[in-house]
C-alpha cells in the first residue's frame, strides 16, 4: 500500500511541557478546560494520560478523504470451510500458515479488522468446556486440532495491528447431513434434545426457550472473559429464513413461554431482542471496550408494510426471521450494525442508493455505529462488473457521514474474484491507514510513548520507541516539514502506519518511502478503547 518511508535521522528535542512528555508548541493538552475531552470533566485527567484529541485545537479542519477512525473489515468464514481452514483435516502448522496468509492480505489491503467465524454450528474454533470442536478443523466434530485457533488468531491479528471480532452463530446447529447425523455426545443439542428444532434441511436451537438463550449468552461471555478479543459479532441468522411448505415447530416453547404475547410473531421478535440486549449488557459489565454488533439482512421492512420502511420490494428481516433491527438500534442493544447491502446501485428490488440513506437515518443520533456489508462474492456478476464494482458502492457511502466503515464478504473473494476490485477500493478509498472506530466511555488514555528515535539506513528510516503495557497498537505519523502544526494529526492525512504492540516495551517500525523532504515523526499509543495517547517527543528527519 505504500505507507512506508525512508530518510535521515535527526532526533530533535522539543519544548518540555510540565508533567508531560516533550511535545511541539501548540500540542499542549487542554485538560484544564471544561469539556475539553468529550464527556470527561475538565481537569480530571493528568496530562500524561490525556488523549491526543485534548491536544488538538477545536478549529482544526479535517479532510473527509482521510478519516482517522474507520471500520475496514472482512469476514473470515469457517462454516463449510468457505475461507479458513481451506479444508478440514489440515495439520495445525498448515492451518496456522493459511491464517497468517489471510491476515497478511487483509493488512496489505489497508483493512484493520477481521471477523473470524468461531462458532458456526453450536461448536467451537476455540478450546471450550461447553461445546465440541467444530468439524471444519479436523473433519470430525470434537476432533482436537492440537492448538487453540482463536488464541492463535488473536495474537496474529494484533501483531499486525488488526482487530479481531469473534463471530458467533447463536442458534444454528447445522445441516441434517452431515451435522445433525454426526453430533457428538457433548454437543448441547445432543445433551438437550428438547432444544433442537429441525426445519427444512437444518437444525436450530430454539430461540423461544429461555434455557437456550441463557446457554448462548453464557457461551459468548465465556469467550469474552477468556480471550483478548476486540468485538463480538452475530450475522443475520436468528430464526431460519422461510422455506416453502415448512413450519418452524416451536409450539412447545410458545405454549410454555408465550406469556402475555397474543401474537407469535411478536413473541419471536421479543425472543431475539431479549438475547441481543442481554449479551450487550453482559459484555458492557465485563469488558466494556469489547464491541458488540450484528450484520442483519439489508431490509428491515418495505415501505408497503410500514410507512417508515425502505422503498424496496424484498424479504423483510422483521417478519421473515424476526429480527427487529430498528428496536436494537433505538434501545442501544448493539454498538454497531453492518446491514448486508448485497445489491448493486440501481437494482430495482432493493437499491443500494435507497438503502444506504435509509440505514443512515436509522442510526443518526443514536450512538450506534453504521458499517455497510459489501458483497465481494458477487464481483463479476450482473451489475457488479469491472474493477470499480465495489468502489462505486463506497462512493455513495462518502455522501452519508453516518456510514463509518465497511465489511467485506468474504476473505476468499478478496484474494480471488474481487482481487482487482479491492485493489481499486484501496486506491480510491483507503489512501491512508485508519484506526478502528473508537469506543465511547474511556476514562483516560494510554500512556504516551517515550524515547522515539528515527535513524536513516539504506532501507529507509528506522523508528524505535518505548510503549507501555496498556497499548494495543501504535499510530505512526509522518508530518512534512517541521511538523509544528498540531492540526496535522487531526485526520489520517499524515498517518503512515498502524503497528501492533508486541508486548516487549521497545517497538520498531521501518518507514521505507518517506520522500526526500524534511519530515517529523510522531507516534501515539492506542489502547483497547481505541483511544490515542497524548504525544511524546517527535523525531525530525532532515531532507535526504
Amino acid at each position: 500500500m505504500g505507507w512506508l518511508r525512508r530518510s535521515v535521522a535527526v532526533l530533535v528535542s522539543l519544548p518540555v511541557m510540565a508533567a508531560c512528555a516533550n511535545v511541539p508548541p501548540g500540542f499542549e493538552p487542554r485538560v484544564g478546560e471544561p469539556g475539553a475531552d468529550g464527556d470527561r470533566p475538565g481537569g480530571t485527567v493528568s496530562p500524561s494520560l490525556a488523549p491526543l484529541a485534548a491536544q488538538l485545537p477545536d478549529d482544526c479542519e479535517t479532510d473527509p478523504r482521510y478519516p482517522k477512525h474507520e471500520m475496514r473489515g472482512v469476514w473470515i468464514a469457517s462454516v463449510r470451510n468457505i475461507d479458513w481452514p481451506s479444508e478440514p483435516g489440515l495439520s495445525a502448522e498448515r492451518q496456522q500458515e493459511e491464517l497468517r496468509d489471510r491476515l497478511d492480505r487483509a493488512a496489505a489491503l489497508g483493512l484493520n479488522a477481521v471477523f473470524l467465524h468461531i462458532r458456526p454450528t453450536a461448536d467451537a474454533l476455540y478450546r471450550s468446556e461447553r461445546e465440541p470442536w467444530a468439524r471444519y478443523l479436523t473433519g470430525e466434530q470434537g476432533g482436537d486440532p492440537g492448538y487453540d485457533p482463536l488464541e492463535f488468531a488473536v495474537g496474529e491479528a494484533h501483531a499486525r495491528g488488526l482487530e479481531l471480532h469473534a463471530w458467533f452463530n447463536p442458534y444454528r446447529v447445522g445441516w441434517r447431513d452431515p451435522d445433525l447425523e454426526n453430533l457428538t455426545a457433548g454437543h448441547p443439542a445432543r445433551r438437550n434434545p428438547d432444544w433442537l428444532i429441525e426445519y427444512d434441511d437444518q437444525g436450530w436451537l430454539d430461540p423461544g426457550n429461555p434455557d437456550v438463550r441463557r446457554w448462548v449468552s453464557d457461551t459468548v461471555l465465556d469467550v469474552v472473559e477468556r480471550y483478548d478479543i476486540d468485538g463480538v459479532h452475530f450475522d443475520d441468522y436468528f430464526y431460519p429464513y422461510p422455506a416453502e411448505g415448512e413450519e418452524f415447530d416451536d409450539d412447545a416453547s410458545w405454549s410454555a413461554h408465550g406469556g402475555d404475547h397474543d401474537d407469535r410473531d411478536d413473541w419471536r421478535r421479543a425472543n431475539v431482542t431479549t438475547l441481543v440486549a442481554d449479551i450487550h449488557d453482559r459484555i458492557q459489565e465485563t469488558k466494556p471496550w469489547v464491541r458488540f454488533g450484528i450484520s442483519p439482512f439489508g431490509v428491515w421492512q418495505n415501505s408497503t408494510s410500514d410507512d417508515s420502511g425502505s422503498r424496496t420490494r424484498a424479504l423483510e428481516s422483521y417478519s421473515a426471521i424476526y429480527a427487529d433491527t430498528r428496536a436494537w438500534i433505538q434501545e442501544g442493544a448493539v454498538d454497531y450494525v453492518v446491514p448486508q447491502l448485497y445489491w448493486y446501485r440501481g437494482f430495482e428490488v432493493a437499491d443500494y442508493d435507497e438503502l444506504v440513506p435509509w440505514w443512515s437515518r436509522e442510526v443518526d443520533g443514536t450512538g450506534v455505529d453504521l458499517y455497510i456489508g459489501q458483497a465481494a462474492y458477487k464481483v463479476g456478476d450482473e451489475g457488479w462488473e469491472g474493477a470499480g464494482a465495489l468502489s462505486r458502492q463506497l462512493d455513495l457511502n462518502t455522501e452519508h457521514p453516518q456510514v463509518t466503515g465497511d465489511v467485506y464478504f468474504s476473505m476468499t473473494d478478496l484474494t480471488g474474484r474481487a482481487a482487482d476490485a479491492m485493489e481499486r477500493v484501496a486506491a480510491d478509498h483507503y489512501p491512508r491507514p485508519a484506526l478502528p472506530p473508537a469506543v465511547p466511555g474511556a476514562d483516560s488514555a494510554p500512556a504516551a510513548v517515550t524515547g522515539l528515535t528515527a535513524e536513516r539506513s539504506a532501507d529507509g528510516v528506522e523508528l524505535t520507541w518505548q510503549g507501555s503495557g496498556d497499548a494495543r497498537m501504535f499510530a505512526v505519523y509522518r508530518v512534512p516539514g517541521e511538523g509544528e502544526d498540531p492540526c496535522a494529526l487531526a485526520d489520517a492525512a499524515n498517518l503512515t502506519a498502524v503497528v501492533g504492540a508486541d508486548g516487549s516495551g521497545e517497538q520498531r517500525y521501518r518507514d521505507a518511502s518517506p520522500g526526500d523532504g524534511p519530515v517529523r515523526y510522531f507516534v501515539t499509543a492506542v489502547d483497547a478503547y481505541r483511544t490515542e495517547s497524548a504525544l511524546g517527543a517527535g523525531a525530525a528527519v532532515a531532507a535526504g
